[in-house]
């Protein structure tokens, strides 16, 4: 089991992440967990781990900024490099912005194979192949 029990992302604009969050974590194998009116969720099973978006009324600023002190940001595993292609096609249909294409899929260094993807609200996530 995870020791990660659930990651809280407060965003500016829930519709918009929604539509790429949700999507993004439903490919990695999660299942809609929870809604509400300012968030929604994502739970992995059998451990439970989950991801929350939130919109939350006491959010303060209209943008998150990954070079600020704080989250950089979250790394998943998503299978082979074969999954891994997939998904960044898929990609920018559901908001979500290559990083780093210069240098794609090798970013992280020559023997790492990753994508860094970041969405319209600058949260940025790192897929790793096996």
């Amino acid at each position: 089991m995870s020791p990660l029990h659930h990651i809280e992302l407060w965003v500016p604009d829930l519709p918009r992440a929604e539509r790429s969050w949700g999507w993004l974590l439903t490919r990695l194998g999660a299942e809609p967990y929870q809604s509400w009116e300012h968030g929604r969720s994502w739970r992995w099973m059998p451990d439970g781990t989950y991801v929350v978006v939130e919109q939350s009324p006491a959010l303060v600023g209209d943008r998150h900024e990954r070079r600020s002190p704080g989250l950089n940001h979250l790394a998943f595993r998503v299978g082979s490099p074969g999954d891994l292609d997939a998904l960044v096609a898929e990609a920018p249909d559901h908001g979500w912005a290559l990083m780093f294409t210069d240098r794609h899929p090798f970013a992280g260094g020559s023997e790492h194979r990753a994508a860094y993807l970041e969405d319209a609200d600058g949260y940025e996530v790192e897929l790793v192949a096996d």
